[in-house]
């Protein structure tokens, strides 16, 4: 008659399961990666159970652009906020963008001004190579730049810096 499953394999060999204990070793990033993806299934399932039983998921609120949050930054440090901290993404958006003034509007941009007196290393450095680059920028366009409010903006921070 059939043989028990014991009898099959000699002692000390486990039974691999497919897909159980066969599977292959992951890099942490794949680990990380998996992870993520299992996340999102549990949360649609989820969304899904809700939408079932009739209670629609509120909406999340809205996620804050960039902007806003590099400027809440800007005030909470202009602020003295006791919860300020330093965060360089913040600081990096605020370097990137700070010529644009459609992104950091004339009333932030001299309290930028103060917070970049604050400046240290590598930063600092990189700010006045990228002002100074811009500048050469400007002197070979000619006579009239196309954004005269950048080109000022780009003057004070070089007169700041250097």
């Amino acid at each position: 008659g059939p043989q028990d499953a014991s009898t099959c394999f000699p002692l000390g060999e486990a039974v691999l399961r497919p897909g159980l204990d066969a599977e292959p070793e992951r890099s942490p990033e794949e680990q990380r990666v998996l992870e993520r993806k299992l996340k999102k299934e549990r949360k649609k399932e989820e969304r899904q159970r809700l939408r079932e039983a009739g209670l629609v998921a509120q909406h999340p609120p809205a996620r804050r652009s960039g902007a806003e949050l590099a400027l809440d930054y800007l005030c909470g440090w202009a602020q003295k906020h006791k919860n300020w901290r330093f965060q360089k993404t913040r600081q990096t958006w605020l370097l990137l963008h700070m010529y644009d003034s459609d992104k950091v509007p004339d009333e932030h941009f001299s309290t930028l001004l103060a917070y970049l007196e604050g400046l240290q290393g590598r930063a600092r450095e990189l700010t006045v190579q990228k002002a100074e680059a811009l500048m050469r920028e400007l002197d070979e366009e000619g006579s009239d730049p196309p954004l005269p409010g950048r080109a000022q903006r780009i003057r004070q921070v070089l007169q700041l810096l250097s």
